[in-house]
């Protein structure tokens, strides 16, 4: 079959389109012909030979796909803890969910990683509410465009931020309350300013560094920051007394390497806490532009400059 390899770690000019072996499926796992899959950050991290697969898992890049299963007919979308950047993958029964009647190949493969981490964050590790205010960083990413979708249809207010102006307006379209380029301003001194102080009640963090400590100045009593990567850096200095002092608690989470059971209810949790939403209308998948799967370099330079809003999906012939 056809895949994206990575002979050497690099950036984009070490992934070559070339020949893989057919993936062999275990007990319990299912062969997909994949119809489409999608670039995160993760990707480019692995290429780079900065974040290896689990044990076990395909060397091949990609953590979500949408295709049909062998045998079957079966139109299903997936995570995956890696190979989605080839024609086929084997995918374990537990991992398939269903794609709602109307939704593309292209649509879908843009849903799982994403969908599914801001969904786990905000609401099983951050337990956010209905009335609350989230901040929500990178909110023009891929888990950034969910995330805001999520706490508007889940009664709560968006405070999001960017590092680009013409980002502003997507967010705002998804349901952010405010949104803060924050190559121009502070936005500890923005949501002072519309909100009072200490009023955020859940951040999302995908920037770790120099953030941290600034997210603690607006967090709210009982506040919750469950910090999701660390592009901004991997050490921060931070008050410790306001953690004390406002009670508040600081979670890390990945999704990738969690075991395969706890990945497969929290995909059961999501089809029914979730994906009615993309059928009803109140979720919708931002879809930034489409490649085929042999331009995956033009997808990673793509993201590596953070011009996209929301995903980047590689169509599979």
């Amino acid at each position: 079959m056809k895949a994206v390899l990575v002979p050497s770690p690099g950036g984009p000019e070490a992934l070559v389109y070339g020949e893989a072996p057919d993936p062999v499926p275990g007990p319990d796992e299912v062969v997909v012909r994949v119809k489409a899959t999608a670039v995160n950050r993760a990707d480019l991290l692995q290429a780079a030979g900065k974040y290896p697969p689990p044990h076990g898992a395909s060397e091949i890049l990609g953590l979500e796909a949408a295709g049909v299963v062998e045998g079957t007919g079966q139109r299903a979308f997936f995570l995956l803890a890696g190979g989605g950047y080839a024609e086929k993958v084997a995918v374990p029964l537990r991992m398939l969910m269903p794609i709602p009647g109307k939704m593309s190949f292209v649509e879908a493969a843009s849903v799982p990683e994403v969908w599914i981490t801001a969904y786990l964050n905000l609401f099983l590790e951050a337990g956010m509410k209905g009335g609350e205010k989230a901040l929500i960083h990178a909110a023009a990413s891929g888990v950034g465009t969910a995330a805001l979708q999520l706490v508007r249809r889940a009664g709560g207010t968006a405070i999001a931020t960017t590092r680009s102006p013409r980002k502003l307006g997507t967010t705002l379209s998804l349901g952010a309350a405010l949104s803060i380029d924050t190559s121009t301003k502070d936005f500890v001194a923005e949501i002072e300013k519309a909100f009072g102080p200490s009023a955020v009640d859940v951040v999302l963090d995908p920037v770790g560094g120099a953030f941290l400590e600034r997210n603690l100045r607006v967090m709210a009593r009982g506040g919750r920051l469950v910090l999701i990567a660390s592009m901004g850096g991997g050490s921060s200095t931070i008050d410790l007394r306001s953690v004390l002092v406002k009670r508040l608690r600081i979670v890390g989470s990945t999704l990738r390497s969690r075991p395969a059971a706890e990945k497969a209810a929290l995909t059961e949790a999501f089809v029914r806490d979730v994906l009615p939403g993309f059928s009803d209308g109140s979720l919708v998948t931002v879809v930034d532009s489409v490649l085929p799967l042999a331009r995956a370099g033009d997808a990673f330079r793509r993201m590596a400059a953070n011009e996209n809003v929301g995903k980047i999906v590689l169509t599979v012939d």
